[in-house]
């Protein structure tokens, strides 16, 4: 029986606006936790998804966070359900941007996920996986001259 494996996984606390999740093979990915980066993401590019809309903006050379890492966060309103159901939204949006942004995500840009009453929850995790794929596309597609 092999001894279990370390977990390469620490969470820190960075300057003001966000926490920051750091893996030995992931960029670094950061949480957004202040208001104003949410309305700021919300003035931005929008795709819509069955389940859940994704906003996004690349950030400004002048702001505090590092031009290398992507900054997530997520939200759900009331209308989603109760805080037991916002909360199982919550995390399956967290596991999706977990599995994709790393990959897909550009460094220097802000995503929001904002999940959707009853879909996000019931829609199947892959249909998820792909949704997230598709509007990351759309989004990097839109602004991009041929």
């Amino acid at each position: 029986m092999s001894a279990p494996k370390a977990d390469t996984t620490k969470t820190a606390e960075t300057e003001g606006s966000a926490a920051v999740s750091v893996c030995a093979d992931d960029p670094i990915i950061a949480t957004l936790t202040e208001r104003r980066d949410f309305l700021a993401a919300a003035r931005a590019r929008r795709a819509s998804a069955p389940a859940f809309l994704l906003q996004a903006r690349k950030r400004r050379d002048t702001e505090t966070a590092p031009p290398s890492q992507i900054r997530v966060g997520f939200t759900c309103s009331k209308k989603v359900g109760n805080a037991v159901a916002r909360n199982r939204a919550k995390r399956r949006l967290r596991a999706i941007a977990r599995d994709i942004l790393p990959t897909h995500g550009q460094p220097g840009w802000d995503y929001v996920l904002i999940g959707r009453a009853e879909k996000t929850a019931s829609r199947v995790y892959s249909d998820l996986q792909a949704d997230l794929l598709r509007v990351i596309k759309q989004i990097h597609a839109s602004r991009q001259k041929p």
